[in-house]
């Protein structure tokens, strides 16, 4: 499987998507993943001229295109959440990424990845990573607001869970109608669904079905560097599930850098990945182009995966 990258590096830079794949095809990539951010007609342009130049779309990043009525800032992938305890809101998570997996039909993608709602309670990770980056993350403040955080996710996470499943489920019976998977991906936010135990819950639920796990290397060494979890943990537990990752470097609690600019050991995810898993660099504004190929370059060599 070649190695893609995703839109969200240059997307907010273009509101033609021609223009955005060009800039895409001159270093050098021939698969990309459409990320969030990307409005119906920017998307038929990148389809149109994807033909054209011969990159393969492999994945998109739900929801894609946005929803109806929002604006490209205001259509992150959280803005309708999937485990909402209000019918309307959840109403429309669900039709707009039916939207989604309908887009990757179409354009022959193999993978919607998936954030899947959250509990509503406060979120203390940017507290966190603001003691974090003070070089406070074991001062008893830190520690504090984290147990604070964990309990009070807890205490209420059952009831979102279950309205996450209930989505999930209605979402995986449309993607198989569609031939297309769903990649259910690591969170950033604590609150977010799944936390580690939830992925599990959700890959037990559909067995055997389109849903798998899409695992993020930033994502996952926040947890880490934040003292919640080890990087590893994600891998041991769904490597077997694994449909595709997210490659973002990390340092500290700066995440979505271009692979090898920050601390990450990208080796560690060698022995969980094979031809057919989905590799996507998601590196972010202000990673330059110079720095994604050598990031290309080096996931390369990493991987024995074809540039």
């Amino acid at each position: 499987m070649t190695l893609a990258i995703s839109t969200s590096w240059n997307a907010y830079r273009f509101d033609d998507g021609e223009e955005l794949l060009f800039e895409i095809s001159r270093l050098g990539f021939k698969s990309i993943e459409l990320s969030f951010n990307l409005s119906s007609g920017m998307v038929d342009e990148i389809a149109h001229s994807a033909r054209r130049l011969n990159i393969e779309i492999a994945s998109l990043h739900n929801y894609c295109p946005i929803p109806d009525g929002l604006s490209r800032k205001q259509a992150l992938p959280d803005f309708y959440s999937l485990a909402s305890l209000d019918e309307e809101e959840r109403f429309l998570a669900i039709k707009y990424t039916k939207r989604s997996i309908d887009t990757a039909s179409r354009l022959g993608a193999k993978v919607v990845v998936l954030h899947c709602g959250r509990v509503e309670v406060p979120d203390y990770i940017r507290q966190l990573i603001n003691l974090h980056d003070r070089g406070k993350n074991n001062c008893p403040e830190f520690l504090e607001i984290k147990e604070k955080m964990i309990r009070e996710r807890a205490g209420l996470a059952d009831k979102f869970l279950k309205q996450a499943l209930i989505s999930i489920e209605e979402l995986n019976e449309h993607a198989q109608l569609k031939g297309v998977l769903l990649g259910i991906e690591t969170r950033f936010y604590y609150r977010e669904i799944p936390d580690i135990n939830e992925i599990g819950i959700i890959l037990d639920k559909f067995n055997d079905s389109q849903v798998y796990y899409w695992h993020d290397t930033g994502h996952a060494q926040l947890m880490e560097n934040l003292g919640l979890l080890r990087h590893k943990d994600f891998l041991e537990r769904y490597g077997r599930r694994l449909i595709g990752v997210h490659l973002q470097d990390i340092f500290g609690c700066q995440d979505h850098l271009a692979p090898s600019k920050g601390q990450i050991d990208f080796s560690m995810l060698k022995p969980y990945l094979n031809r057919n898993t989905l590799k996507v660099i998601e590196a972010h504004h202000p990673a330059t182009a110079e720095e994604l190929i050598q990031s290309r370059n080096f996931i390369s060599q990493v991987y024995d995966e074809a540039i």
